[in-house]
């Protein structure tokens, strides 16, 4: 598929999608309620065959924060990314996608981690970096952590 052609399946899979070109794929915003949807006619779709998801991270968008995920056909090698954001940073939640690619499970968890966004119904929603007692999430833009600074001088 080219990307007019995805850009064409995306909008007809979210009427509200953004999509964008970049040099090699797709850059596609969806709202975060129909993440789990769109990703999965993407993967299913004879056209589309998204059956690999090589990346998946955080970002804080101050105020959003939001989801990056790196998606690839690997039988009709194109590629495309999609994000989702959520606009509440105090209890920041995006629907999980580990049951469309397995290898979503430990990366969502990382994001969690680091930045605090719990994934609904994720088979196992815990912290997979930091100790349990860890307070704040590091990667946020506004994490403090006036201890560590401390530390890290000594």
């Amino acid at each position: 598929m080219t990307n007019e052609e995805l850009k064409q399946r995306i909008a007809q899979l979210c009427a509200d999608a953004v999509c964008t070109d970049t040099l090699d794929y797709v850059l596609a915003e969806i709202p975060a309620q129909n993440l789990v949807a769109v990703a999965t006619q993407l993967k299913e779709q004879k056209d589309t065959q998204f059956d690999y998801l090589y990346s998946l991270t955080g970002v804080d968008y101050n105020p959003e924060l939001g989801v990056v995920y790196h998606l690839e056909s690997t039988t009709l090698r194109h590629k495309i990314t999609l994000v989702a954001k959520t606009g509440d940073r105090e209890n920041p939640r995006l629907d999980t996608v580990c049951g469309i690619w397995k290898a979503a499970e430990l990366q969502e968890r990382e994001v969690f981690d680091l930045f605090g966004i719990t994934f609904n119904n994720h088979p196992d929603m815990r912290r997979i970096l930091l100790d349990e007692e860890w307070t704040g999430y590091p990667l946020r833009k506004d994490y403090s952590n006036p201890q560590m600074i401390v530390d890290l001088i000594k």
